[in-house]
């Protein structure tokens, strides 16, 4: 098993530009030290049309007052007030670098856009979000913004790098990152014939355990 940086093609080289926002790095950075609900605030005001702040202060009072929630707010109306396909590419790269950004509390060995390699196998075409590269325990994440985003292809992706390298004799543990609730994701997944059972299930309420330690287990 090894790692390869993901090819330049044409969507990487675009969407690359909306990673390096300064918008996006500005939540993420924030959404790191967040609370479980100043999180849900972040998810709920992203995905709002044309709300006022006034009106998230009072759907969230127990956010306020508070700096943090304040620049959160700000911050996610501004990825809202994009258009859609701006603003869902935005809300995507906010997802990965709050993931990386988690990681990197625990290890030095993350990368991001990178391929797994199998002797024998064809290589994926998609890259994995998030990688964490350390010898022995190896990890790939793959980062969604909702629990929509959860389907058959992601899941098989994830479980088949996971049999390859049990294959090879190597340890892999791959997991979802989903900047939504954890009902949302389980309701999703329960409707999900691809395997799952391996794959670790990280929701909005569980994301501070990324920066914990190395996944081990599945999370059901």
């Amino acid at each position: 098993m090894r790692f390869q940086d993901a090819a330049p093609d044409g969507r990487a080289i675009v969407y690359a530009h909306i990673q390096a926002d300064p918008l996006v790095l500005r939540l993420a950075e924030l959404l790191a030290d967040a609370s479980p609900a100043q999180r849900i605030l972040a998810r709920a005001a992203m995905n709002g049309e044309s709300a006022e702040a006034d009106t998230w202060r009072s759907m969230f009072p127990a956010c306020f007052p508070d700096d943090r929630s304040e620049a959160i707010l700000a911050a996610s109306l501004e990825v809202a007030g994009r258009g859609d396909q701006v603003r869902d590419q935005s809300r995507g790269a906010v997802v990965e670098a709050l993931t990386e950004r988690l990681l990197r509390r625990r290890s030095e060995a993350v990368r991001r856009e990178r391929r797994i390699l199998f002797d024998g196998v064809r290589a994926e075409i998609h890259p994995y979000d998030v990688t964490v590269e350390t010898d022995g325990r190896a990890e790939a994440f793959d980062c969604k913004w909702g629990a929509r985003g959860i389907s058959a292809d992601v899941l098989h992706q994830l479980d088949d790098a996971r049999t390859n390298a049990v294959a090879e004799d190597e340890r892999l543990t791959v997991a979802l990152v989903v900047f939504d609730t954890r009902l949302a994701c389980r309701v999703r997944l329960d409707r999900q014939t691809a395997p799952h059972d391996e794959t670790r299930l990280i929701t909005i309420e569980s994301l501070a355990t990324l920066a914990d330690g190395p996944t081990r287990v599945p999370s059901r």
